[in-house]
């Protein structure tokens, strides 16, 4: 296992492994690339980046909104549909175009990515369905799972999408689901406790879950590192 990885780290800067195993995986990848052959070819990656990336402003413009009117709560599912769209088919767009900038889009999706993430939990944290500290627990989680994903691409030739079947667009359906959930039921009672929002009770579960896969996740690659560098022996020193 550790020697397989450490073969494919050698490979051509900016390039590497996508692994994927998401519980929707093999379906979505069927369908982004039924999508991305019939998509006219005057739209390429970049408009579809810009795409998702305007759709996830609108996501978190309407959790905001959700402390005005719950009802702007409906928007979440049909704008985080159009995030996925544009941000889940750029980079299929590109493969099946054969336009491939492996270091450029690499870049460009995880930069868009972060600011979009830290869009949407500030809209988030001002929704009112959600205490303020718990948008930046789900947030700190996301950005510790970003930064340990984008370490071991770079040193173990890996990029890890989802973790322990969860994946971008499991999350999306979550998210949905919990916004339209919260219309009708915003406050809930976990095993007899509380009341407690429907979000801060999701957000807590999801920031602990999340630091959990990053600890493992670090071990981990840490292991396979360790065992395809160990320790050298020390130098002999003459006398």
């Amino acid at each position: 296992m550790a020697a397989t990885t450490m073969a494919v780290a050698a490979q051509a800067p900016g390039t590497h492994v996508r692994e994927h195993r998401s519980v929707l995986a093999s379906v979505e990848k069927r369908l982004l690339i039924w999508m991305a052959h019939r998509l006219p070819g005057g739209v390429n990656s970049d408009h579809l980046t810009a795409l998702g990336a305007a759709a996830m402003v609108g996501t978190a413009a309407a959790f905001a909104g959700a402390s005005i009117d719950v009802r702007w709560l409906t928007l979440v599912p049909v704008l985080l549909a159009v995030n996925w769209f544009g941000d889940s088919l750029d980079g299929t767009v590109a493969r099946v175009r054969h336009q491939q900038r492996p270091r450029y889009g690499y870049y460009v999706d995880h930069v868009v990515d972060i600011a979009n993430t830290a869009v949407l939990f500030a809209g988030l944290a001002l929704s009112g369905l959600c205490s303020p500290w718990i948008a930046m627990a789900l947030l700190v989680g996301y950005l510790l799972l970003c930064g340990e994903s984008f370490l071991a691409t770079h040193a173990l030739g890996v990029f890890r999408i989802s973790f322990a079947g969860m994946g971008p667009t499991e999350l999306r359906i979550l998210l949905s689901v919990g916004a339209l959930a919260a219309m009708a039921q915003p406050l809930v009672r976990p095993f007899g406790l509380g009341p407690f929002q429907l979000f801060d009770v999701g957000g807590l579960v999801g920031a602990i879950g999340m630091g959990v896969v990053f600890l493992l996740s670090a071990a981990r690659n840490t292991r396979a590192l360790y065992r395809a560098e160990p320790l050298p022996a020390p130098a002999p020193t003459g006398r």
